[in-house]
């Protein structure tokens, strides 16, 4: 099977340059899969998850935002943050959530609650990301790997 070469990249670092089987990821449109021969695309990411294949591993890692390009054989995700999933502290991401529900059912301004919003967004895709790791990383260590992406 052919790959393509794939680079996340946020303006601090370079979070991940492998060469992937497929990515899934998470357009303002909806979710979108990248396979090796993907017809050129440039997309706007939401807040969510993204998926990258590379051979039987799948890695999860979650973004806050950004934009997705596919030329020829090269993708690139310029992200506004990203996380890895085993690197998401999971508590500071549930306090997040809390904070930002608790501020929306304050009835924050309109200005305020749109960021409240976005906050509340980010820190549901990053306990969603970090769960399905830990649920994939338990199913393996059952010997229970299930496929499941």
């Amino acid at each position: 099977m052919s790959v393509f070469h794939l680079d996340v990249l946020t303006a601090e670092q370079t979070m991940l340059s492998v060469d992937a089987d497929a990515l899934v990821a998470t357009t303002v449109e909806g979710e979108v899969g990248i396979l090796p021969g993907h017809v050129p695309l440039v997309a706007l990411l939401a807040p969510g998850e993204l998926r990258v294949t590379t051979g039987k591993e799948v890695q999860f890692l979650a973004v806050s935002g950004g934009f997705l390009q596919v030329v020829g054989h090269e993708v690139v995700v310029l992200a506004d943050a990203c996380e890895r999933a085993d690197e998401i502290d999971v508590d500071r991401a549930e306090d997040a959530r809390r904070r930002a529900e608790a501020f929306l059912q304050a009835g924050a301004a309109e200005a305020d609650s749109t960021v409240a919003e976005a906050a509340l967004r980010r820190a549901i895709v990053r306990l969603g990301v970090a769960e399905r790791y830990q649920r994939r990383r338990w199913q393996r260590s059952a010997g229970r790997d299930s496929g499941e992406r």
